[in-house]
């Protein structure tokens, strides 16, 4: 008797949820039915794990009788009721969790939002802080600092074809 005593008044610590998504606070009237993704009581519509751990609605009378009734023969349910007790388990069905909820739009927006920002900020710093490139960059003086290197005979490339002249 000691040992159920202490063990109900631990139940609250043990279960208590680091990530705060249902904890038995929150759970209140709805039926802790398995294991779960984590092991802790919470509910997650997951394609990839189907079995939360809670059940979506809280227990109310009409849900209790339909639960008493699903018991006995599934054939004697209708198809509303058995909607109803699909719904009072599960949030969503499999194909409203996979459809498309146009989130990428906000996310493609966002990305062209960051690159047109990023233009407009290389365009002022172009126009407004960097000096003038200097005058030996345009074309005619780089072509002109070649011209001067070929006839100083700067750098020659020298290798395996000059050693081949000299061999013959």
């Amino acid at each position: 008797m000691a040992g159920r005593l202490f063990a109900s008044r631990l139940r609250p610590v043990i279960q208590f949820q680091r990530c705060n998504l249902m904890t038995m606070d929150r759970v209140g009237n709805r039926d802790v039915v398995g294991f779960g993704y984590n092991g802790e009581p919470s509910y997650l519509d997951r394609v990839d794990f189907p079995c939360p751990s809670v059940r979506w609605k809280e227990n109310t009378p009409d849900i209790m009788a339909l639960r008493e009734k699903e018991k006995g023969d599934w054939k004697k349910l209708s198809i509303e009721e058995k909607k109803a007790l699909y719904r009072a388990s599960f949030r969503q069905t499999f194909s409203e969790m996979e459809a498309p909820t146009g989130e990428w739009k906000g996310i493609v927006g966002m990305a062209l939002l960051v690159v047109s920002s990023g233009i407009w900020l290389y365009l002022y710093f172009k126009t407004f802080a960097y000096p003038p490139l200097p005058e030996t960059f345009t074309l005619e003086r780089r072509l002109a600092q070649l011209d001067r290197m070929k006839k100083l005979d700067m750098n020659p490339i020298e290798g395996w074809v000059g050693s081949r002249k000299n061999l013959n």
